[in-house]
């Protein structure tokens, strides 16, 4: 491995401690500095791609010493994170404007930034909690980042929510600590594996669950989203669905469940059902919402449980010993379900984002007729809306199919059915996005509305394009074999993580 992989959360951590010096007058340094700071992570983590290691921090060696790990699955979510973290930098530079105190908004930016990366390396449970804690601190700031009423209000549910996730999942780390004595998670995996899990470990692995729950926003623990969403900045929207919940909860979950505790059938069940739930709760609410970012906030709800219920059926399918095959399809799906629900949901967040800044409403009744005056946006919105439909040739029509043919596969014919049925409410949440903003009578007092263009119009030109071009990743042998298929083996290997970390 010839990249350090300190440099994930150095560059975007120095380089948010020294933003704030620049002050009002230096935000145009400030914004260039932070979107090199961001390019140079999608550079670096498209140099991972295909590779894996472990560095060892102070040289020190585990269980004693602070590691970072990097396999096929903490590469695809590095990916994922630095794509998604490119192009909103990228977008702020322009719609952050409208805001005072630009260069603190892209230093907590990077905060967070940093914070999901070390997430996503870190090779023990403690430094995990305390990523964890760096990137959510910084996106409590960030919602309330207006400090409007509604702004602040929202802010504080999430963090008094959002504290109450990090105090299960310390009480949960504090309770493997008491009973194996160890915090790397390939350590702790041997010692479950030579021992078992007893009572006191299966309520550690309930709190992990809970925990990671709230964090990724999972019906019944989503109370917190429909508010945060809504009221953050629209960039901050992007990142918050298109990465943070994936990354703090799913991509967390995923970990402690598949390679530190071991896959069981009640487990699997658990998240399927949970899952499920999360899926169609999201798109019933989504369907009423006349406010277009809690329409979406409802829909990262709904599209979160895709990608919870690929992962359920995986462990469900490993831990009944079926076929594996059936079991890899399933990760395969939610995995690439997750990498497509961020490009496409983070572009649907700066749509709205351009559209609230160019009328200034974000009340889908006041709008109408906008094809005309966004022309960009529109035709952005609708790439974005039927990638997430699963409209073909559209990415989430691939990972959508993914997971269906695994579900029959594996003969589960009625999670299909929910699979299909929930796409369909979802086709309708959208087509009342386009038919309520973009088609119809302009009002009067809009008519006057103009383009975004500059950093903003390349950002969304950019997710556009990845829109199209992402069902390539399944559909190209070289490049499913190089990002997707690696992350599939990391959790279908299981507790054989332990043996791959402690040999690298």
């Amino acid at each position: 491995m010839s990249i350090p992989l300190p440099v994930f959360i150095a560059i975007p951590l120095a380089t948010a401690f020294l933003l704030p010096m620049f002050g009002k007058r230096g935000k145009d340094a400030a914004t260039i500095v932070a979107n090199l700071a961001t390019i140079s992570l999608l550079i670096l983590a498209i140099g991972c791609i295909g590779k894996s290691g472990v560095y060892e921090i102070g040289k020190w060696p585990i269980p004693l010493g602070i590691n970072l790990v990097l396999d096929g699955l903490s590469s695809l979510v590095l990916l994922v994170i630095s794509v998604v973290a490119a192009a909103v930098m990228l977008f702020s530079a322009g719609y952050m404007e409208q805001y005072t105190a630009k260069a603190k908004y892209l230093s907590l930016f990077l905060l967070m930034v940093a914070g999901m990366n070390g997430v996503v390396l870190s090779g023990d449970i403690f430094n995990l909690f305390v990523f964890l804690e760096i990137a959510s601190l910084a996106s409590y700031a960030l919602v309330g980042f207006g400090c409007g009423h509604e702004e602040l209000e929202a802010s504080f549910k999430y963090t008094v929510l959002g504290t109450i996730a990090s105090i299960f999942v310390l009480f949960a780390i504090g309770m493997v600590y008491g009973n194996t004595g160890a915090l790397n998670m390939a350590y702790i995996s041997k010692a479950i594996q030579s021992s078992g899990l007893n009572a006191g470990l299966s309520f550690a692995l309930a709190l992990f669950i809970v925990g990671f729950g709230l964090k990724a926003a999972l019906v019944p623990f989503h109370a917190w989203l429909p508010d945060a969403h809504p009221s953050a900045p629209a960039p901050i929207s992007a990142m918050l669905s298109g990465v943070l919940i994936k990354s703090l909860g799913v991509y967390a979950l995923a970990r402690v469940v598949f390679n530190v505790f071991g896959v069981s059938l009640e487990v699997g069940w658990l998240l399927i059902v949970l899952g499920i739930l999360s899926m169609v709760a999201g798109a019933f609410l989504a369907i009423g919402q006349w406010d277009i970012k809690r329409l979406m906030a409802y829909s990262s709800i709904s599209q979160i449980g895709y990608v919870v219920l690929g992962i359920g059926l995986g462990i469900m399918l490993l831990a009944r010993d079926a076929n594996p095959a059936w079991a890899s399809l399933a990760i395969l799906g939610g995995l690439f379900h997750l990498a497509n629900h961020a490009v496409y949901k983070s572009l649907l967040f700066l749509t709205s984002g351009s559209i609230e800044m160019a009328t200034g409403t974000r009340q889908l009744k006041e709008m109408g007729g906008l094809a005309r005056r966004l022309p960009f946006t529109r035709t952005a919105n609708a790439v974005a809306s039927a990638s997430i439909v699963g409209i073909p040739p559209f990415s989430g029509f691939w990972s959508k199919l993914i997971l269906v043919m695994a579900a029959v596969q594996a003969h589960y014919y009625w999670i299909a059915a929910i699979i299909v049925f929930v796409s369909l409410c979802t086709l309708i949440m959208y087509l009342k996005v386009q038919r309520y903003v973009f088609l119809g009578e302009l009002p009067e007092n809009l008519q006057d509305v103009e383009e975004n263009g500059g950093s903003m119009l390349v950002a969304m030109i950019f997710l556009t394009c990845l829109c199209v071009l992402m069902g390539l990743i399944v559909l190209v042998p070289g490049m499913r074999n190089s990002i997707l298929e690696p992350a599939v083996r990391v959790l279908t290997d299981g507790l054989k993580y332990s043996d791959i970390v402690t040999a690298m």
